[in-house]
């Protein structure tokens, strides 16, 4: 059952237009995720739908009403900022319960509902607390809490986690997909923090520029990204890119080759190419591995050792950065030269409009 439609949306600054022409269904009880660089227009996109910004054309359906012109506060929906935007002076429980008393519920009803989204949210003992006793993940829990109560039909969530410290921010990921877990909840959230949309979404939303790139289950843009957009922001770290040239084009395959690359035969739609088309081949760090022959080749700049894995920073013979992933620790000499090969079938080529060129 689809939640919330958007149909053609367009959003526009005078001649500056941000959001252009985005479709987007997201069904009842998705963990939707819009992510993409700063400036690509997925915090605006929220804020149409929660209808603190105007839609200059096109169609928003929550439900089945209508929305464009509808306030925000009757739009079903409830909405959890970047900063906690608490009531210094109120107590969490008050803090919570702040919408619900002003829209006339009784003071039973209230205390019912507070109750039961701190218990939900583990925070029953705090209730009492003024914001200023609580920390970052605390006041982030309080926020959450009063969208609870207001039982909307979709939760919007504006880069919630942005302002806790990494170890924090892991937790508080857990935290959220339980609690989307728990309440079957349709919610859509925003953050610029690739690693983040990919554990907690069941769908991603790829925006740049004010266009979707993409949509689709986190694993399939990772394995099938549709252009080298997605490619590059999907994943960490990112996938490495090298200019090749189309050598010959096989039956299901095209053997490409480049400055930093001997020729490679890679799995591929051939349909259109020719020999001598320039194309882009992609290698994701976790696929290259060490050896002597290897068709790729670069020297190491920076050795990052993580315990688990190490993380070396190359540069090719001319100057493409090549980063390979090994899953163990070991340490290596700053200039040495190193050959890697890998998968054909886990690489990807793009022809020259950017596009993905899977085989058919």
């Amino acid at each position: 059952m689809t939640e919330l439609k958007i149909s053609k949306i367009r959003k526009s600054y005078g001649n500056l237009e941000v959001i252009k022409g985005v479709d987007l269904d997201v069904n009842k009880g998705e963990f939707v995720v819009f992510v993409g660089p700063s400036g690509c227009g997925k915090s605006t996109l929220l804020r149409m739908i929660a209808g603190l910004e105007d839609i200059t054309e096109g169609e928003l359906w929550i439900g089945d009403d209508l929305c464009n012109d509808i306030h925000p506060g009757d739009r079903g929906i409830a909405m959890v900022f970047q900063s906690y935007a608490l009531y210094p002076h109120m107590t969490v429980g008050d803090n919570i319960g702040f919408n619900l008393k002003i829209s006339g519920y009784s003071k039973e009803v209230r205390e019912q509902k507070i109750q039961s989204a701190a218990q939900v949210l583990q925070i029953e003992h705090l209730l009492k607390r003024k914001p200023s006793q609580l920390s970052g993940g605390q006041r982030q829990r309080v926020a959450i809490g009063r969208a609870i109560v207001r039982e909307p039909q979709v939760f919007l969530f504006d880069e919630p986690l942005s302002n806790l410290d990494a170890a924090l921010r892991v937790e508080m990921r857990m935290e959220l997909a339980e609690l989307h877990r728990k309440l079957g909840a349709t919610i859509i959230y925003v953050t610029h923090d690739q690693v983040e949309a990919m554990t907690l979404a069941d769908k991603i939303v790829v925006l740049d520029a004010g266009i979707v790139q993409q949509v689709g289950k986190p694993i399939d843009l990772y394995q099938r990204p549709s252009n080298l957009f997605v490619a590059g922001f999907i994943g960490s770290p990112k996938m490495n890119f090298f200019p090749v040239e189309v050598v010959k084009c096989l039956d299901g395959h095209l053997q490409v080759k480049g400055n930093s690359i001997e020729a490679v035969d890679i799995p591929a739609d051939i349909s259109g190419v020719s020999v001598g088309d320039s194309m882009t081949l992609g290698i994701r760090p976790q696929v290259l591995n060490f050896a002597p022959d290897g068709p790729v080749k670069g020297a190491i700049e920076m050795v990052e050792r993580l315990g688990s894995e190490t993380i070396l920073n190359c540069k090719t013979a001319d100057d493409t950065a090549l980063l390979a992933v090994l899953d163990h620790d070991e340490d290596f000499d700053h200039g040495a030269g190193v050959r890697f090969s890998f998968d054909p079938a886990q690489a990807i080529l793009f022809g020259a409009d950017g596009t993905s060129r899977f085989p058919l």
